[in-house]
């Protein structure tokens, strides 16, 4: 029987067309895409569109995600067997990672796509990540929330969305977590991944639990840590989060001594304002170094889970009106690792 997908066009560089140095949207892209993969791979595949918003992703607001959760959610799944969303690289990470929690009990595969140029630029992974998509769909039979991501002279690789990670700086080359993806597509076949690190296909069509509900809060403040961080300038005056997201450094550190410098002092002027501030990641396996040692009790560790993760597990949290570390124990689409 012919496959039919349902394919979701929100814009992004995959929906775009470069005059000069400038990159804009263009919605003929959409055509472009569909009659790409016709001529690679021919007919057999039929598909209808959807284009809910048309936007360049770094301009997505609250109201454009809740646009597309409700355009996939009113997908008629006895109708099609999987839903394809194209969209930006910039914010990729943060829409996947969310759509893993909203969306973990979607009956069908919905996989998202983008490309890192325009498709009639010969540089365009574009083409390969959206046939990358499609061979999923029709010969995976997994649910769940994906991304089909090729890098440069890599085959396309399948990552869950709970476990994608935020891009390579400057070239945007994507992983999972660990380097551990779900699924690669060699030939137009689809190769699981044995690692240990990954749940089995099985695994992931057993999981069945009962999705976040499709709020988001964005009043969170966000701040990676770096060298010379001066905790200093932050000072909540005019405007007070209702939560801070602290990423740690890969082993779990912060400065924890001297004045502005100083984590645990900055983290006591937060109790002192009632803001909570959650740091990540902090992977339970790990050794703790003495540096992270008495943190004030308003920290809250989130455990065994990715920095974007957290961010959409607190501003979830925040939108349903909970407590902000309400979720983060929680293991809806295997984000735990």
């Amino acid at each position: 029987m012919k496959k039919k997908i349902l394919v979701i066009f929100t814009g992004g560089t995959i929906g775009s067309e470069q005059s000069g140095k400038s990159v804009g949207l263009n919605t003929s892209k959409r055509k472009l895409l569909l009659d790409k993969y016709a001529a690679e791979r021919g007919n057999g595949v039929t598909f209808d569109s959807l284009s809910p918003i048309n936007i360049l992703s770094e301009n997505v607001q609250k109201d454009d995600l809740y646009a597309l959760y409700d355009c996939v959610r009113a997908t008629d799944c006895g109708k099609y067997d999987g839903v394809i969303v194209t969209h930006g690289t910039d914010t990729l990470c943060f829409t996947v990672n969310w759509f893993s929690q909203v969306l973990c009990d979607f009956p069908l595969p919905v996989v998202f796509v983008s490309a890192l140029y325009p498709l009639d630029d010969g540089r365009s992974n574009g083409l390969k990540n959206f046939c990358g998509a499609v061979d999923f769909i029709e010969k995976a039979g997994v649910k769940g929330v994906f991304c089909s991501f090729a890098n440069d002279g890599e085959n396309a690789k399948i990552h869950l969305a709970s476990r994608l990670i935020y891009p390579d700086e400057v070239n945007g080359f994507y992983h999972s977590v660990k380097g551990a993806h779900f699924a690669e597509i060699a030939g137009g076949e689809v190769v699981f991944n044995p690692s240990p690190d990954v749940p089995s296909p099985e695994e992931v069509n057993a999981n069945a639990p009962e999705a976040l509900a499709p709020t988001l809060c964005d009043e969170v403040l966000l701040i990676t840590m770096r060298s010379l961080l001066n905790f200093e300038m932050y000072d909540f005056f005019r405007s007070r989060p209702l939560a801070i997201v602290v990423e740690l450094s890969h082993s779990g550190t912060i400065c924890t001594v001297g004045d502005e410098l100083n984590f645990k002092k900055f983290a006591l002027r937060c109790k002192g304002l009632n803001i909570p501030v959650i740091i990540a990641p902090v992977m339970s396996a790990a050794g703790v170094y003495s540096s992270m040692s008495e943190l004030p009790e308003n920290v809250i560790a989130a455990r065994d889970m990715t920095i974007e993760m957290t961010l959409v597990k607190v501003m979830c949290a925040l939108g349903a009106k909970k407590n902000p570390a309400a979720y983060l124990c929680d293991n809806l689409f295997f984000e735990k690792l």
